[in-house]
């Protein structure tokens, strides 16, 4: 690595995922109770993709919402 070069931490695509759904928690858009399939409506075109890394990190369309926000650490499995 050359000289200089800061060290920067790639976060994970579901850590972007749910900083997006924690922000439409925060505006009052959904709730923590509200199911996770509600957020299919917001997140449109991009929602299959979401939904397919949801399902692999086994969550259920209709888990709540505050199970996705209260996950701290998302490792793939090898």
């Amino acid at each position: 690595m050359a000289e200089g070069m800061v060290n920067q931490q790639v976060l994970h695509p579901m850590v972007k995922l749910q900083r997006q759904v924690q922000s439409l928690v925060s505006s009052k858009l959904i709730q923590p109770t509200d199911r996770i399939w509600k957020i299919a409506f917001l997140f449109g075109d991009d929602w299959p993709h979401w939904k397919k890394e949801l399902e692999e990190f086994e969550f259920s369309m209709q888990d709540p919402i505050s199970d996705l926000l209260a996950v701290e650490a998302w490792e793939e499995e090898q």
